[in-house]
């Protein structure tokens, strides 16, 4: 059986990947259009040569860079990070198979080390993967081979290397043709088949979710509620509300509940603590007196020298004397929210699914997160201001989107530079340079919508982070929804509709037109997103394995910080910023699946690459901060949903304008079809990503019975403690007696 490697084999991971084959590329001009210079087709080649080159030379620097002990907190830091005390660091070998390593690890290994999220996270690769595979082998060898024995459009066989990508599109089938017919099976054949895998699929990462949750040890937080507008009474204080209305509604399943205090000062002094001790274990650990005496005004360099054991000493001291300050101000000034934890699952299930008070804005119940996962800010905040600051985002996230149009304006623009020589004449002869030509017509425009786009995932993930959730895997999953959105409206159908959006916005604003609209603008725009993927698909995956940034910030912190300074801490995959671009790719793969059948391969490298890429990252580089149970994978179904309904409304169009009514006819009861299918998958997969059965959460409970630690779960004073105590921003949770929380730092930090 394959086992994860420790530090010791870490020398098997560091490797040189395969050398990157050279890609070819075709380049194409908008049939409709203005015919592009040969110039701009050579800048094309050219861009595409430097960008294979780019590729080759990133992969052989992090080949190089892994080989070396001193990177191994950027390249491996999950196993830095479990065994870090390791001497066999420094005896680190180069090696070549850091490929295999992340092949071979089993499902339920990669579970076990990503989670149920890293496990989806690979499962969208794969589905994607599956249906790239059959629309590529259906594309290529049947579709292709028919677009281009068409003769709608003129082909010049003398200079054949800059012909456009319309010849091999279904631009190219004459209109009326009976050929158009083999398009129109397709599109029937390939929904019926992506149906197929999206139903599989569902009910596979389903009964992951179930296992999952089922071998799962008990948590706190599977017993725990969180209740918010809580009702302030003038004879009672919150903390006896709570307790009165709990024992009197669930007398039999309530247990014990926790008020939340605002302790941020508290948590202040706390982290000043642990660097400090830090500091202080550091200075005793080390041999060398002279380390023992220093200054300790401005970074080192003013002020006495002193015995900075003994100031670190009288340091910890004053903090805990604050700290317990602070603690004694808390008294009687709880907030309108606490935990409220029951005796067993169930009870807990029974709160959440049904309205406790007759005002329905106060006794608002929520599941607790996991301790790892509590998101404060927005614990005491009333409905009212929830319910605006909801209003505000979807307000803030229209008009991001709308502002967006101007760079994807620019980048319309600069695709083409008879547009930029008619719009400013005075850069003729500027353009006319062949140098110039090829850097704005060839890499410009797709950098500068992956620099505008790069700001969209923190964007949306502070606007989601004001929406009032309570956790952070909450937020991520807003942020992922916001972001997906965001870029297929400002990626695709911006890209696409930019040259026709302006000019039929009259015909535009009439449904029974969008069919047609997006037939005559999207086939037209298969060059810009060939070329979109190969910058920003196979550029990012690349930069992804090389993690440049995290390389720069690691030898900044080595400059400027020591080892007592800073904690070492594994990061994390942020799934609002990878999962929209896969889908995103996805769809591009769908809708040009029967237009532009070219466009498969450059995607099926793209996911080849990812997978591997990814696979090796969530297993040696990045560690779960929180666990949503897989609930990222309906985000996927419901994008691919989306992608099947667009690709069937373009087909719609096609078959209009190529003259060939009937199978236009035809194809309208298509994406009926395909949302009866999506209907029916809620009904059948949704309620198992909302919350858990009540037969498996009985069998949890009976199974528990015999579990000796489930007993820390069912006493008042110890079922909750460890939940509860954690660093956070602004509100927090009052400590309990006797509980370790920063292991030899947290005897000094005990509350009485």
């Amino acid at each position: 059986m394959y086992n994860i490697p420790t530090l010791k084999t870490l020398s098997y991971m560091l490797a040189d990947p395969d050398g990157g084959q050279p890609v070819w590329s075709l380049s194409a001009h908008v049939s409709k259009g203005p015919k592009i210079p040969k110039s701009t087709e050579t800048s094309k080649h050219s861009t595409q040569t430097f960008l294979d080159l780019l590729r080759i030379k990133l992969r052989h620097l992090f080949s190089i860079l892994r080989k070396l002990p001193v990177h191994a907190d950027v390249y491996a830091p999950r196993i830095v990070a479990e065994t870090k005390n390791d001497s066999t660091l420094e005896r680190l070998l180069p090696s070549s198979s850091w490929v295999r390593m992340a092949w071979q690890p089993t499902e339920d290994q990669l579970i076990m080390r990503s989670g149920l999220d890293g496990f989806v996270f690979m499962r969208i690769y794969i589905f994607s993967l599956k249906v790239l595979a059959f629309s590529a082998v259906v594309g290529l060898c049947i579709l292709l081979p028919i677009n281009y024995m068409g003769s709608q459009i003129y082909i010049d066989f003398s200079d054949f290397t800059n012909e456009s990508l319309e010849s091999f599109s279904i631009s190219n089938v004459n209109d009326g043709s009976k050929r158009l017919w083999i398009h129109f099976g397709a599109v029937y054949v390939f929904t019926a088949f992506v149906c197929y895998l999206l139903y599989a699929e569902f009910g596979y990462i389903a009964s992951k979710r179930l296992a999952f949750y089922s071998t799962s040890k008990p948590k706190p937080n599977e017993f725990t509620v969180l209740v918010r507008g809580i009702p302030k009474s003038s004879t009672e204080t919150l903390s006896e509300t709570v307790e009165k209305f709990f024992s009197e509604c669930y007398p039999t399943l309530y247990l014990s509940h926790y008020m939340i205090y605002n302790t941020s000062k508290i948590w202040k002094l706390i982290d000043d603590a642990e660097k400090t001790y830090r500091k202080l274990v550091s200075l005793k650990s080390t041999k060398q007196s002279s380390q023992r005496y220093g200054r300790v005004g401005c970074f080192g360099l003013l002020g006495p020298k002193v015995d900075l054991v003994e100031y670190y000493e009288d340091k910890l001291e004053v903090l805990e004397d604050k700290a317990r300050k602070e603690q004694s101000l808390l008294s009687g000034k709880e907030l309108r929210a606490a935990f409220v934890s029951f005796k067993s699952r169930i009870g807990a299930a029974i709160t959440l699914n049904i309205q406790q008070g007759q005002n329905p804005t106060e006794w608002l119940t929520d599941p607790a997160p996991e301790d790892r996962d509590i998101y404060w800010a927005f614990f005491s905040t009333s409905f009212l201001t929830r319910w605006i600051g909801n209003v505000v985002v979807v307000l803030a996230c229209t008009a991001l989107t709308i502002l967006f149009f101007i760079p994807v304006i620019i980048v319309q623009g600069l695709t083409n530079l008879n547009t930029l020589e008619i719009l400013f004449p005075f850069l003729k002869g500027i353009l006319n340079i062949n140098v110039v030509s090829q850097v704005i017509t060839g890499y410009l425009p797709s950098l500068i919508l992956k620099t505008f786009l790069k700001i969209a995932p923190p964007v949306m993930k502070f606007l989601s982070s004001i929406q009032s959730y309570v956790s952070h895997s909450q937020i991520e999953r807003s942020a992922c929804i916001k972001v997906l959105w965001f870029i297929i409206w400002n990626v695709f159908f911006a890209n696409a509709l930019s040259g026709s959006i302006f000019y039929r916005l009259n015909v535009f604003l009439d449904p029974k037109q969008i069919p047609n609209i997006l037939a005559a603008a999207v086939p037209g725009q298969a060059t810009f997103f060939i070329s979109y993927v190969v910058t920003s698909g196979w550029t990012n995956t690349a930069s992804e394995l090389l993690r440049l940034t995290a390389l720069i910030f690691s030898y900044i912190k080595r400059i400027f910080t020591t080892e007592s300074d800073e904690k070492f801490e594994v990061p994390s995959l942020s799934y609002a910023r990878e999962i929209p671009n896969i889908l995103l790719f996805g769809l591009l793969g769908i809708t040009y699946f029967f237009q532009s059948p070219l466009i498969l391969p450059f995607l099926l490298v793209y996911f080849c690459m990812g997978y591997l890429v990814y696979r090796h990252q969530l297993l040696y580089v990045y560690s779960p901060k929180f666990e949503t149970g897989g609930q990222f994978w309906p985000i996927a179904h419901y994008c691919t949903i989306f992608s099947l309904i667009l690709m069937q409304l373009i087909a719609i169009g096609i078959f209009g304008l190529k003259q060939l009514s009937l199978a236009s006819t035809l194809t309208i009861p298509l994406p009926i079809i395909t949302l009866l299918f999506n209907s029916y998958c809620q009904k059948r997969f949704s309620p198992l990503f909302k919350g858990y059965p009540v037969e498996l959460m009985t069998k949890k409970d009976k199974r528990d019975e015999n579990d000796p630690t489930i007993s820390d779960f069912q006493q008042p004073t110890a079922s909750m403690p460890h939940f509860l105590l954690l660093r956070h921003e602004s509100v927090k949770v009052m400590p309990c007696i006797g509980y370790s929380l920063k292991g030899r730092l947290s005897f000094r930090i005990v509350w009485s």
